[in-house]
């Protein structure tokens, strides 16, 4: 058993309701824990106190911000005990990991060795393969009960058409498709293809895009939205013309960067850049001069890599160059010249 001191505001909620945080693993699955009940879980803790500030600036008129930070679905794999317990009598429909036996053979060293022997996620049987699976289902389940909440509070307090509610993560889960557990230097589609909602009835089109868009540009939308001036340092691309409608598209790739952000993981030297077109994906390994290259279109689960196939150097260059210049507009922009020198 797991058990925290009163280290932050959550575990200080616990302590006012007379509870203590702990875990439990199961004895099926080690990775896999029974987490706390839905009533004291820290998604529920996030959505409560979120709830109290929305219900708290009912009667005010100054515009406000609040950024829910829920730490699931992440590891450890701790939901509720009767959440998880859904997916137990049907267990066996949950899809196994997306992986191609020998895949990483040609892949970057930093995944070949990402679980080693010593890992938790090594010699996984296919029942805890599905239960991994099903406990990360099982913490989105129980998100999507507490943000409905939140929006409850908004409706509530009379907020909702005068709120604009984004939904959105930071990074995905790999689950073991293509052997890979967790995060790390990688970026195939479940670690980096993440959700983005975005809600204000009666000015947001309710639709469904599959526009490239990357989380920078959400301060320009915001800054769009309150019709207030661009900074000229700021390195989005404002969403406003997308979520009213006007277009169908926006960016023509989108940039991803790992620059040692893990240095306890086996290679804590990997430095590692990817730019995605809708048709193509390229990942550039500075540290071991090497690299993956994907055809979304005929290869959408990413398990044959391309980069070294003379067929598809074309293609290779031409995303090389992309990913120059997408690295090159993430340097921070002098102030406007005033000046001609």
């Amino acid at each position: 058993m797991t058990v925290w001191g009163m280290s932050n505001e959550y575990h200080q909620w616990l302590w006012k309701k007379g509870v203590t945080y702990s875990t439990t693993p199961r004895d099926d699955c080690p990775v896999v824990r029974t987490g706390m009940s839905e009533e004291h879980h820290q998604t529920t803790f996030c959505c409560e106190k979120a709830s109290e500030f929305i219900e708290a600036r009912a009667t005010s008129s100054r515009p406000w911000l609040y950024s829910v930070n829920i730490f699931d679905p992440h590891h450890a794999f701790d939901p509720p005990a009767d959440y998880l317990e859904r997916y137990l009598e049907r267990l066996n429909d949950i899809p196994l990991p997306n992986e191609v036996p020998g895949e990483l053979d040609d892949k970057p060293p930093y995944q070949q060795n990402h679980i080693g022997p010593n890992s938790p996620y090594s010699g996984l049987t296919d029942y805890e393969h599905r239960l991994i699976r099903a406990s990360y289902w099982a913490m989105g389940d129980l998100i999507d009960v507490q943000v409905g909440k939140l929006l409850e509070a908004l409706d509530r307090s009379g907020q909702r058409d005068n709120t604009i509610v984004v939904y959105m993560s930071d990074h995905g889960e790999m689950l073991g498709d293509h052997g890979l557990y967790e995060k790390g230097a990688f970026f195939y589609e479940p670690a980096v293809h993440i959700p983005l909602m975005v809600s204000w009835p009666g000015v947001i089109q309710s639709r469904r895009s599959s526009a490239l868009v990357e989380l920078t540009d959400l301060a320009q939308t915001f800054l769009d939205a309150a019709a207030l001036p661009h900074h000229p340092g700021m390195q989005g691309q404002s969403l406003w013309s997308l979520l009213q409608g006007q277009t169908d598209t926006h960016r023509g790739s989108v940039y991803s960067e790992y620059y040692n952000a893990k240095p306890l993981q086996t290679d804590p030297t990997a430095q590692v850049t990817m730019v995605r077109t809708e048709t193509h994906k390229l990942v550039a390994d500075h540290t071991h001069k090497g690299g993956e290259l994907y055809d979304l279109v005929n290869d959408p689960s990413e398990t044959h890599n391309l980069w070294s196939d003379p067929h598809t150097a074309a293609v290779k260059l031409s995303l090389l160059f992309e990913l120059c210049n997408r690295m090159a507009f993430t340097v921070d922009p002098l102030p406007i010249r005033r000046s001609p020198w």
